[in-house]
């Protein structure tokens, strides 16, 4: 498929390309790397030059509570869609992106796979037990009779119970393989080396009485690997909710299948604080190095930001960080069953987890939370849909409509979750040297990623110790990035003699599309003297001509949004900004690690667009405005 990119697009790739040689031992700098070597800069290029943009997590009808909600959209149907063509939605709206993705994984859950092709088919199995018959007519009917039967399976699911065994397709069985390898072959029809890459991957969903421990299994293989084995369930005898056992079935594949696979974990902020524990798992098993060594093994990368809440910082956690509540959700577990209280908060959000993982290396000899971060939507809509003004919502009974922003999309007892709190995020970001599953993969285990929640923003992050203005400057900022130092999701090299503290080189492009940039952040957490965990955000670099306060806190950009005409303009913040950056309160002894944050001017929140085209009223306790972000992935300082 033919792709044509804009003049504005074109001049942001290239401004934050690293279009040049593959660094050489001898090429300790730009200059070296010419003379007598070639003319043409783009030539011989080992090093990405562009990020390719994707989703780790996307959901079709495939999936059993998105065949309850009433997706009838294949992963045929969502593979189209990502790359670029128009589809009809469930709902009957006409959806396209404003931009195709280069990825995909489509990520249907293991468990009960299949059963929605026995229901939409009115299996006898199905319609001759009373429960089964149940169920299948509410979702046969739609609307909110399919919502209804669909949380009823999503609550008895996350409960570790079902509501008639008619209501479940056992793993290894006939229909269940074969819908895997129907999953399997959509995957490879779509897959175009150098153009679109279709990942083979599901989720395992594992759930502790309603506490989120979910991972994405992704392959780096194709279908006649993949298909050698059939994915890993939650289910008994042969399926486990224990994190422990997927990791050991993911060693069992690579060793059949000499194949290659890697898992992500999602949505800590569902897991009542069980997703990143610091002594003990959820079954009171103390952590030991085999954990940790596995854990780091199996998943490098976290799904940072998603449709059901940000979970890169929380306020509580970090009460110094006024950009730390964005989009939370923090009511409680999966199912809402079991409310959140604050001792949990600790184990769900990735900073905390960063934080934690440096604790625990001393200990265990090895950091199990020492990950990259992505974004990814978790819709189950099978559209990859992100942007503030494209947002079809988490599942088939949310999507848009004048009615969308107060729909129920989850509930316990009393306890709900309104579909006006629902996220437009997010997007995994991909420094990779081109557009194959086997390239893209490697960039993901080597963590050199980005989160944003829904913005094309493209970010670079360099650390190491002798990054200079000249470096930022020269244009091609990449190759003195890798030549002098690590790029995200990377280790500081060794300190040279006399160098005192480390410096970071980071830049960031507005999104072609969105809205131009208001600052960039860089987090640090450490280790202190005794032990303890810290953490300090600092403020590099910002647009406009305002100053810090007393307190060191930078004011406000500012807002054009006009919420009755959803619009804004980019009449403050910049269209690009970077510096380089040292790093004040460096103590040699102390580990760390420092990851780059970019916030976004303000722009309308999805709820401003359905007010302004559905004609919805928008509640008043919904946000008008969001900042989109990006986070990178962590470089860490370990003492020598």
């Amino acid at each position: 498929m033919k792709r044509f990119l804009s003049l504005t697009t074109v001049v942001c790739l290239m401004g934050s390309t690293a279009l040049a040689f593959e660094p050489t031992p001898e090429a300790e700098s730009l200059k070296k790397a010419y003379p007598g070597k070639s003319y043409s800069p783009y030539a011989q290029r080992g090093i990405p030059d562009r990020p390719l943009w994707g989703d780790t997590h996307l959901h079709t009808s495939t999936s059993f509570d998105a065949g309850a909600f009433g997706n009838r959209l294949d992963a045929r149907a969502a593979y189209r869609f990502a790359k670029g063509e128009e589809v009809q939605s469930t709902t009957g709206f006409m959806a396209r992106l404003s931009r195709p993705l280069d990825w995909l994984v489509v990520a249907d859950h293991s468990d009960n796979m299949g059963l929605f092709d026995m229901i939409f088919d009115q299996d006898p199995s199905i319609m001759s037990d009373p429960e089964g018959n149940r169920i299948a007519t509410m979702v046969a009917n739609g609307g909110d009779e399919g919502v209804t039967a669909a949380l009823e399976l999503v609550d008895a699911y996350s409960r570790g119970e079902v509501l008639s065994p008619a209501l479940a397709v056992e793993a290894g069985s006939k229909l269940f393989r074969s819908v895997w390898q129907r999953q399997i072959k959509a995957a490879e029809e779509a897959y175009e080396p150098g153009q679109f890459s279709s990942f083979i991957g599901y989720e395992w969903t594992s759930l502790v009485q309603g506490a989120n421990m979910h991972r994405v299994v992704m392959y780096r293989d194709g279908g006649d690997k993949a298909g050698m084995m059939d994915p890993f369930t939650t289910e008994a005898p042969n399926g486990s909710i224990n994190p422990r056992d997927l990791w050991n079935w993911m060693a069992n594949y690579e060793e059949v299948t000499r194949g290659d696979v890697l898992a992500i974990a999602h949505n800590g902020n569902l897991s009542n604080g069980i997703m990143f524990p610091e002594a003990a798992q959820f079954d009171g098993r103390e952590l030991d190095a085999d954990y940790a060594a596995t854990r780091a093994l199996w998943e490098p990368v976290y799904e940072a930001t998603q449709i059901k809440g940000d979970g890169e910082a929380h306020p509580f956690l970090s009460p110094n960080d006024e950009f730390s509540d964005y989009e939370t959700w923090d009511t409680g577990n999966l199912n809402l069953s079991e409310a959140k209280t604050e001792d949990m908060l600790a184990g769900e959000y990735a900073r905390e987890a960063l934080k934690t993982g440096l604790m625990l290396e001393t200990s265990l000899g090895t950091n199990p939370y020492k990950f990259g971060m992505v974004g990814s939507t978790d819709s189950h809509t099978s559209l990859a849909t992100a942007q503030e003004d494209n947002f079809f919502g988490k599942h088939s009974g949310a999507e848009p409509s004048p009615q969308r922003p107060k729909h129920v999309v989850a509930q316990f007892d009393d306890v709900q979750l309104i579909s006006w709190e629902m996220v437009a995020s997010g997007l995994a970001a991909v420094w990779a040297t081109e557009n194959t599953r086997e390239a893209i993969f490697d960039a993901m285990e080597r963590k050199e990623v980005y989160a944003t929640t829904g913005s094309r923003m493209g970010v670079r992050f360099f650390g190491g110790w002798d990054y200079s203005i000249e470096d930022l400057t020269s244009r091609t900022p990449a190759t003195p990035g890798y030549a002098k130092g690590a790029p995200m999701g990377g280790d500081l090299p060794a300190a040279p003699e006399g160098v005192e503290a480390p410096n970071f080189m980071v830049y960031a492009l507005k999104d072609p599309l969105g809205a131009n940039l208001d600052r960039i952040q860089i987090v640090k957490g450490w280790l202190d003297a005794d032990g303890a965990t810290q953490e300090q955000v600092y403020d590099v670099v910002w647009a406009g001509d305002r100053q810090p306060d007393a307190n060191g806190k930078l004011p406000a950009i500012g807002s054009t949004v006009d919420v009755e005409r959803a619009t804004w303009t980019n009449s403050i913040g910049q269209a690009e900004m970077g510096t380089v950056w040292t790093d004040p309160d460096f103590d040699p002894s102390q580990s760390a690690f420092y990851y780059a944050r970019v916030i976004e001017i303000p722009t309308p929140r999805w709820t401003v667009y359905d007010a302004f085209r559905m004609g919805a009223e928008l509640p008043e306790e919904a946000p008008t405005e969001t900042q989109e972000r990006a986070y990178t992935s962590p470089i860490w300082y370990t003492p020598g």
